[in-house]
């Protein structure tokens, strides 16, 4: 999707969502317009407990890439 879709989408401006995808300061409200509007969701953990949460969620996608492959697999048979 263009990113001026996606803004108008979000109810914001293509020059704050632009600064949002490079990277720069933006402000809070702005940016969880914009997660909203993409159907993101943002979870605020305790820092220490970040890693479990990123590894829990390499896991789950690896689970899914998996099952991709085999479905992919089993069509082609």
């Amino acid at each position: 999707m263009p990113i001026d879709q996606a803004a108008r989408h979000c109810g914001v401006s293509v020059g704050m969502l632009s600064k949002l995808e490079n990277g720069k300061g933006v402000n809070l409200e702005h940016a969880l317009r914009a997660l909203d509007g993409l159907g993101l969701a943002m979870l605020v953990v305790p820092r220490a407990h970040a890693p479990w949460l990123e590894q829990a969620a390499a896991h789950t996608a690896k689970i899914g890439e998996d099952a991709a492959r085999r479905q992919h697999a089993w069509l082609e048979e």
